[in-house]
């Protein structure tokens, strides 16, 4: 695990109109490490991740990647650097095999214009075999007829197939059973120790205590508490979320503009 922080960002603040949903926020994310990022309903977890991939762009702050100051100003930006965010609806198209919705968008072709599914089967195979997921039955069976647990597999195998150095997860145990939620879990790990570094965004924190090494916590668009999750407990945790201490109190934005 490393000290610096791959991703760092420096008092970053985004208002949509006059609501201001973060305000000065420091935040990072070190190789070899998972970050969880928690807070309320309308904490700003959203729209921090956003911020990081590009949709929302800051409207003030720094942002380092790998110690450089860069701009992240859209989606194309983010990939560049290697940051992939799976989202909680997992945006994968159910009547597509798992090879097919892996290379979506990016597919492999021979020329003149044929699609090479055997590199493409076998790059699928190797990537899900290097993240342990042991659980498909085949790489050819249809999105549609996978559980929660093997679509949420299939997602994060996609997005570590695409030299990605940071992977952001959207609520990933959300609606899974205790098995899969398991699966998903043990696959957290399995990204920070391939070297990765990992940022979870979840409500559920006994999954956060299972999987993460920190634990940042939001409240009202500011960041209230960083934990180390060796050296805090869940009522700590709790008690950040519902009553930690801001360093303003939020409201309209005071015609900055």
């Amino acid at each position: 695990m490393s000290d610096q922080p791959l991703l760092e960002l420096k008092g970053v603040s985004k208002s949509f109109g006059a609501v201001q949903a973060l305000t000065k926020v420091d935040f990072g994310a070190r190789v070899g490490e998972v970050m969880a990022l928690v807070g309320d309903n309308g904490a700003g977890k959203s729209t921090l991740i956003k911020g990081i991939a590009g949709i929302y762009p800051f409207d003030e702050g720094q942002t380092f990647f790998d110690s450089k100051v860069v701009k992240i100003h859209n989606p194309r930006d983010s990939s560049a650097l290697g940051i992939e965010v799976v989202y909680q609806d997992l945006a994968l198209a159910d009547n597509l095999d798992v090879v097919a919705n892996m290379f979506l968008g990016r597919e492999r072709v021979l020329p003149p214009w044929r699609l090479d599914e055997a590199r493409m089967e076998k790059e699928c195979v190797k990537t899900l075999d290097s993240l342990s997921v042991t659980t498909l039955r085949s790489v050819r069976q249809a999105v549609a007829g996978l559980s929660g647990g093997q679509r949420q597999a299939v997602a994060v195998a996609k997005a570590v197939m695409w030299n990605s150095r940071l992977v952001i997860l959207d609520e990933p145990t959300a609606a899974l059973g205790v098995a899969q939620t398991r699966q998903v879990l043990d696959l957290v790990r399995r990204l920070a120790e391939k070297g990765l570094a990992v940022i979870i965004i979840s409500h559920n924190l006994h999954d956060i205590f299972e999987v993460a090494d920190r634990i940042t916590v939001l409240r009202l668009g500011q960041k209230v508490a960083e934990f180390n999750k060796n050296e805090t407990t869940q009522q700590e945790v709790v008690h950040a979320i519902t009553a930690g201490k801001l360093e303003s109190v939020p409201g309209m934005v005071q015609n900055e503009h």
